[in-house]
């Protein structure tokens, strides 16, 4: 019997919204789920303009964490068990690489793993406007498994500050794999 936690790879890419991948790990460490993250060589770059935290302090939020060119490590397998993966958030470049199988990097090869692992693959899309290519790129994922999961905030929650609406949406896309935040507003719930 298998006592261990259950394992979810995160994904980190260069798009806006770094705090929501932030807050992924936050929430996986406080309800006890083993973190695997990618961070990509873009995401460094967006972590400078959009948190006070260093790369090495998100990774050190993860219970693993990889180089983004490892492609020989233990998120590259399908023999390596998780309950799937999260890109939060996920460029158009990092979405269409996964599209098309032609991965470049370890973030990319994972993501394919779970598509075909028939694992969950949460993509949280941060872009906008979209046009065609970006909206037939996500039908062709959706068609394949993924769960397209761009952040839309959910204004019922009545949120109180930028904060609360990134542990809402994450709290959502948490959701997707049966794990409970603990913190989300629920509609039609006290």
């Amino acid at each position: 019997m298998n006592s261990s936690p259950p394992r979810l790879v995160v994904g980190i890419s260069g798009a806006s919204g770094a705090p929501y991948g932030i807050r992924v790990l936050e929430i996986l460490r406080r309800i006890g789920i083993q973190s695997h993250l990618v961070l990509s060589r873009a995401a460094e770059t967006t972590l400078a303009h959009e948190s006070s935290l260093t790369p090495a302090a998100v990774r050190a939020l993860a219970d693993f964490a990889y180089d983004p060119t490892d492609i020989g490590a233990a998120p590259a397998s399908g023999s390596f068990r998780t309950i799937g993966m999260i890109v939060a958030p996920c460029s158009i470049r990092t979405m269409s690489e996964i599209a098309t199988g032609v991965t470049s990097s370890l973030l990319t090869r994972s993501a394919d793993v779970a598509l075909k692992e028939r694992r969950r693959l949460v993509l949280m899309v941060r872009e906008t406007p979209l046009h065609t290519g970006h909206l037939r790129t996500m039908l062709q994922l959706s068609e394949m498994g993924a769960v397209i999961t761009p952040p839309v905030p959910a204004f019922y929650a009545k949120p109180a500050d930028l904060d609360a609406m990134v542990e809402h949406t994450v709290g959502r896309m948490l959701d997707l794999f049966g794990l409970d935040c603990g913190t989300l507003k629920r509609w039609g719930e006290a």
